[in-house]
Formats: structure tokens, C-alpha cells, sequence
């Protein structure tokens, strides 16, 4: 079931833009994610004597839509842990004792790039379904902390569907600052040439549905494939599925019929 704020009378494909978060938003990449943080910090962490384990409520507490090298930060800040910064380039196998906060973040990167390369990718069936809904001329654009957005959509086959794409990499070059930040979706907007207030942003996670609003969009849609519900509509979400599907014009309208 989803909710909608009462001051949202819009339908979000009404909307002239639409700005979808990647990783658990268009692909099941995000299950990908928590495989590769969860390997790298259970390792990092018995290396360090860590008697409290990483576990997936530290993915959403922590991680879950943060650029990478802030995703380290935040998780090893929670377990009082501090390590040097360190540099974009640092090698992932960095000996025990010498790891820096960028090097970690490249080793989880590296176990993502490998298990997306050995397993594939695959969209969600309705989120595809939503974008083929969507009215011809929508202007479409991924905004994605990841800095690997462009490999995954082109391995999704979806690269093309998508007019502009904001990630990782043009945060980094622009010093954009990552969600719970608005920038870089209010870079997409500008780049759109469209106002915020016309875009729709889509997001799974609590700090991406937190950027959206923040940056005084027109809709917040959060995508519930772990978060919660609840946790969504607290930061701001203005409505909530469990599916872009459930957005498609004919499915909403027979789920309201069905609700008579």
C-alpha cells in the first residue's frame, strides 16, 4: 500500500522530469552492494578485533545511498574506529594495519565490479515497466552515488533510455556533494533545464529520499525493497511503493477500482 502527502495531487507521471537513483531503484545492484560491504567489513573488522559483527541494519544505517568513501566513514566512525583518509588511488589489498579509508572503499568496489561482472544484471521488471509507461518525452535522467553507473546501466541494456546520467564520478569532478545532500539532483534538474519543482526523484534509500526532499522537488517517491515504509515517508517521501510498477497509470487505476 502506498501513501501520498495530501499536497501532492500530481500524478508523478505527469511530471516533465523524472530522476531515478540507480542501485535498488532500476537495478537489483543494491543486493550486489550489501554482498561486497558486508565481505569487506566482516573482514576489516575481525582484523581489528571488533567484537560487535556488521550486519544489514549497519547497510541502512550507515551505507545505504552514501557515496562510497563516506559509506567507510560513517561505519567505521560508528564502531570508534579512525583510519587515514587516504587517496582515490590507493590499492585494495592494503596490509592489515595499513588500510585507509579510500582503500577500502576501492576493495569493496572491486568485489562489486566482480560480482556484477561474473553474475550480470538484470533491471526490475517494473521499473521497466513504469519507464515504458512514462509519456513520450519525459526527460529522464540516473543520479547515482555509485561511481560504476554507467557500466551497470549499460549491462542492464538501459543506458539508452536515460538522456543524462549524474554519479559518482561527476559528483567527484563537479565537488558535488553526495546525498543526503540535494546537489546532485538539483544538478540533474539544471542540466535538464527543468526546475525542480517539474521532477520527480525515485529512491530506495533513507538518504536519497532525504536529498529529494531537500531539494524542494515536485515528488519523492520512495522504493521500499528494505528501508521500510515508514523510515521513508519520515524523510520525506511523498509517496511510498514496493514498486514502480504500482505507478503505472492502468495498475494504479485498477487499484483504486479494487479498493471501492
Amino acid at each position: 500500500m502506498d501513501r501520498v502527502n495530501a499536497e501532492q495531487t500530481r500524478p508523478e507521471p505527469d511530471f516533465t522530469a523524472h530522476l531515478f537513483d540507480l542501485d535498488g531503484v532500476i537495478t537489483p545492484t543494491a543486493e550486489v552492494h550489501m554482498r561486497a560491504w558486508a565481505e569487506m567489513f566482516d573482514a576489516f573488522l575481525r582484523s581489528r578485533g571488533v567484537e560487535e559483527p556488521y550486519t544489514e541494519r549497519d547497510y541502512f544505517a550507515h551505507v545505504d545511498g552514501r557515496p562510497r568513501y563516506d559509506g567507510v566513514r560513517e561505519l567505521l566512525a560508528s564502531r570508534g574506529i579512525t583510519i587515514p583518509e587516504g587517496a582515490d588511488e590507493d590499492p585494495a589489498d592494503q596490509a592489515p594495519g595499513e588500510e585507509t579509508v579510500r582503500g577500502l572503499g576501492n576493495r569493496k568496489n572491486d568485489r562489486v565490479l566482480a560480482l556484477i561482472r561474473t553474475e550480470g544484471v538484470a533491471p526490475y521488471p517494473g521499473t521497466v515497466a513504469y519507464l515504458d509507461a512514462l509519456p513520450a518525452g519525459a526527460r529522464l535522467a540516473v543520479v547515482s552515488s555509485s561511481r560504476n553507473a554507467e557500466e551497470v546501466l549499460r549491462g542492464a541494456e538501459l543506458r539508452d533510455r536515460f538522456e543524462l546520467v549524474v554519479d559518482g564520478m561527476v559528483a567527484a569532478a563537479e565537488g558535488l556533494p553526495g546525498k543526503p545532500a540535494p546537489d546532485t539532483f538539483v544538478r540533474a534538474a539544471e542540466l535538464l533545464g527543468v526546475a525542480v519543482g517539474d521532477a520527480v526523484v525515485y529512491e530506495d534509500a533513507v538518504s536519497g529520499v532525504s536529498a529529494g526532499a531537500a531539494g524542494g522537488f515536485g515528488a519523492v517517491v520512495g522504493v521500499d525493497r528494505g528501508a521500510g515504509h515508514e523510515a521513508l515517508r519520515g524523510a520525506g517521501a511523498t509517496r511510498v511503493v514496493d514498486d514502480l510498477d504500482a505507478l503505472v497509470p492502468s495498475a494504479s487505476s485498477d487499484a483504486t477500482e479494487a479498493g471501492r
